[in-house]
């Protein structure tokens, strides 16, 4: 790699905001065709240095060089003018256009240069997602489409301007494996054409997988960058943490006892009135993790809105603790005793005005240990929510702290906190690690199994088979909104993915 021109240089970059310096005296440089792998703990100050570099933060000291040329990047614009295009963590779309509109917002092909040409628009979104494997309607609306299908819409945004340095941050946080897989491929075909991509990611294999050299930050400095050959997992965990971590979670077997969840033939329709939830029936006991396994899109979604009372049921029952909830609103639910951590944290886990306090008691706001006569008592929210941000490691604020201030990783923990501290009888996890970083994600885990070893009724549903495996003590897989197999945690990520495809379909355990 020595011999390839560099393309990007950031030279001693430092940025603070109020109470945290995000990025102390950090250098990073990027070669010409390689991908370049910046690894870092939620807070880390990754996400900073890229919105530096994509023009969304000003840097208070260092410089910019781009091809060995000093550049102020001082908008996004003049930084997709300076041949830098990026995919954002947090979506950057508008939910009510539809995906070719967002796709060429801008950059939007005219006929006789004046009016628009949206079949030709079409018909090129369509094109590059042919061509790059990422299939999704360029006629649907944002908001009518997934979480997985709004990353690939970032994705090929960034694949239409056809970037000289494209930054991913963190990509595949919404992907299965075999769609991170085809992202690599679209990264390998990019820098065997030229392009430069910084790849940001919490996933060390991945990161082993796809890059040349890596960079791991730690609080906000630079602590090493080496070549992808020869690290390991351990030895990059232990370089973003500061210490040894547990790869794989530790936990003994269950000891499940009487069920605390039980849903029975629940049909749930979409948006649209399409039957997304068919018949689905299962229970969770206390002391025990059962996981949903899918490739996105398959109906986990509308199960779990049916489940927490976010949407109406069509038919069928849900129970919590025996107690029928099955028409109840989500507060009814949280009532009879369960906790929801949502898939999109943004969107159904915080309300990002608000303080890191407000959140901590947005269900309990109206109760007597948090109001008197319709006063919110502060210093008790406060309180308790400086306790859990201690208790969660939440970096990068107090409890004072707008929601929507924080890293993506550091909100999930804010939610994840939230739930457990109510102490539900059962625990819907949807994506519960998704945009953590190692130590986080092994902190959730450990939190996960003290949950279940305490009597709590876990219900997991990941895009992540290793974190199933790892979790779960009984694994279901739903295909085309059934339930189509019950496997042990000793099954193989083989097995699965020929259930998740609908190879199982009918072979459901009784």
């Amino acid at each position: 790699m020595s011999a390839r021109p560099q393309v990007l240089e950031m030279r001693h970059i430092t940025k603070r905001f109020p109470g945290i310096v995000a990025n102390d005296d950090v250098s990073f440089d990027l070669r010409e065709g390689e991908v370049h792998a910046l690894l870092g703990e939620n807070g880390a100050g990754k996400s900073t240095l890229m919105n530096i570099l994509y023009g969304l933060y000003h840097p208070d000291e260092g410089e910019i060089l781009i091809k060995g040329k000093p550049v102020r990047l001082g908008s996004p614009n003049a930084a997709i003018d300076a041949g830098v295009g990026m995919v954002h963590q947090h979506f950057m779309l508008i939910p009510v256009m539809t995906v070719t509109e967002n796709i060429v917002l801008d950059m939007e092909p005219t006929h006789q240069r004046v009016f628009l040409d949206m079949n030709e628009a079409e018909r090129r979104v369509q094109e590059i997602s042919d061509r790059y494997g990422l299939a999704v309607d360029p006629t649907a609306r944002i908001q009518d489409i997934t979480v997985g299908q709004q990353q690939r819409v970032e994705i090929l945004k960034a694949l239409y301007r056809e970037a000289d340095i494209l930054v991913l941050d963190e990509p595949t946080a919404v992907l299965t494996p075999q769609e991170a897989k085809e992202l690599f491929e679209v990264v390998r075909s990019l820098t065997e054409r030229g392009k430069s991509v910084i790849f940001i990611s919490h996933k060390l294999n991945e990161a082993l997988e796809i890059a040349d050299r890596i960079t791991v930050l730690r609080r906000g400095k630079l602590i090493e960058t080496l070549p992808a050959a020869g690290a390991t997992e351990a030895s990059l965990a232990r370089l973003m943490v500061g210490r040894e971590v547990l790869l794989r979670v530790a936990k003994t077997p269950a000891r499940p006892t009487d069920p605390l969840l039980e849903v029975e033939e629940l049909r749930v329709l979409d948006d649209r009135g399409i039957e997304k939830v068919r018949g689905v029936s299962f229970e969770v006991r206390a002391g025990e993790i059962v996981a949903i396994a899918g490739i996105d899109g398959n109906g986990q979604t509308e199960l779990i809105d049916g489940m927490t009372g976010l949407r109406q049921v069509e038919s069928g029952a849900v129970r919590v603790d025996g107690a029928d909830v099955t028409s109840a609103s989500a507060h009814g639910h949280l009532a009879a005793g369960l906790g929801h951590i949502p898939e999109d944290r943004q969107r159904r886990g915080l309300v990002l005005e608000y303080s890191i306090g407000e959140n901590i008691v947005l269900h309990d706001y109206r109760s007597s240990r948090f109001s008197n006569l319709g006063w919110l008592s502060l210093g008790r929210i406060f309180g308790l929510a400086r306790r859990l941000i201690k208790e969660f490691d939440v970096r990068g604020g107090g409890a004072t702290t707008r929601a929507g201030g924080l890293s993506g990783g550091n909100q999930q923990k804010v939610v994840l906190a939230r739930e457990i501290e109510r102490d539900p009888k059962v625990l819907i996890a949807a994506q519960p690690t998704r945009g953590l970083d190692v130590g986080a994600i092994e902190f959730v885990h450990r939190r996960l199994i003290e949950e279940r070893d305490e009597g709590r009724a876990i219900l997991l549903v990941s895009l992540e088979l290793e974190e199933v495996l790892s979790l779960s003590d009984r694994i279901l897989v739903m295909y085309e909104g059934e339930i189509v197999g019950e496997f042990p945690p000793t099954a193989t990520e083989e097995e699965l993915g020929i259930a998740m495809t609908g190879g199982g379909r009918g072979e459901a355990a009784a």
